[in-house]
């Protein structure tokens, strides 16, 4: 239980002391991606920050799926399991990824699978493309950031999206050290996102998308400190 109060305590910090962004520091990597919506997600972590945006046009399902749990904050105190340099970076399914438990909510739409909506967008560096089992249809919260080019990937799993800023993180996770687990090449730390937040680069008022995201946190924040109070009665 101290453990998991330590990750709570953390996870806390991380989000309270959150940079708020808005519109007018709009996307810079790959941001002329056609296929690209108005939202936009980060990911925190001891590394830095990945942010990514969605192609909704291209696996609306997905995108949807995905962007429900960021916003239930699913994505809390889950970790990258796995870094293969030049490959992927794939973050783990939230169900047993997490170090903070998951109110009931967060668990019904955890546990759901979504359609596999292949596409002919190319896996290269920096995509998004969703994890699944041999099942086309089992996709669920597990997912890669694309660390190079895998045309063997294209048609197979489900494109939804791709970074547009944090390469350079991306990059300091590529040179961490790694050992090998079956066809796995995974970090020898454990990589937690500390936190999570979302955005919309469309809207009109920088203020008011600050006071959004400082709403978001809060939320969030009081949800670890009602786990803490819970698990000290």
């Amino acid at each position: 239980m101290a453990a998991m109060l330590r990750h709570a305590a953390a996870a806390a910090a991380a989000l309270l002391a959150v940079a708020f962004v808005c519109a007018d520091g709009a996307s810079t990597f790959y941001s002329s991606d056609p296929n690209l919506g108005s939202a936009r997600v980060v990911f925190q972590t001891k590394y830095g920050d990945i942010e990514f945006g969605f192609f909704p046009h291209v696996a609306p399902k997905t995108v949807e799926h995905i962007f429900k749990l960021v916003r239930l904050g699913c994505y809390n105190t889950n970790y990258i399991f796995r870094v293969d340099k030049g490959f992927v970076a794939q973050v783990a399914a939230v169900v047993g990824g997490r170090t903070a438990p998951m109110n009931e909510e967060q668990k019904r739409v955890a546990e759901k699978t979504i359609v596999g909506e292949f596409s002919s967008v190319k896996h290269v560096r920096g995509i998004l493309s969703m994890g699944r089992h041999n099942d086309p249809d089992s996709g669920g919260s597990s997912f890669s950031f694309l660390l190079g080019d895998a045309p063997h990937l294209d048609g197979q799993y489900a494109v939804f999206g791709r970074v547009t800023k944090g390469d350079d993180t991306l990059r300091k996770l590529e040179r961490l050290p790694t050992r090998r687990e079956g066809i796995f090449v995974m970090p020898i730390e454990r990589i937690e996102i500390l936190s999570t937040y979302y955005y919309d680069i469309d809207v009109d008022s920088c203020e008011a998308e600050k006071s959004i995201l400082r709403r978001r946190l809060s939320e969030s924040a009081s949800e670890v400190e009602r786990w803490r109070r819970k698990c000290f009665a």
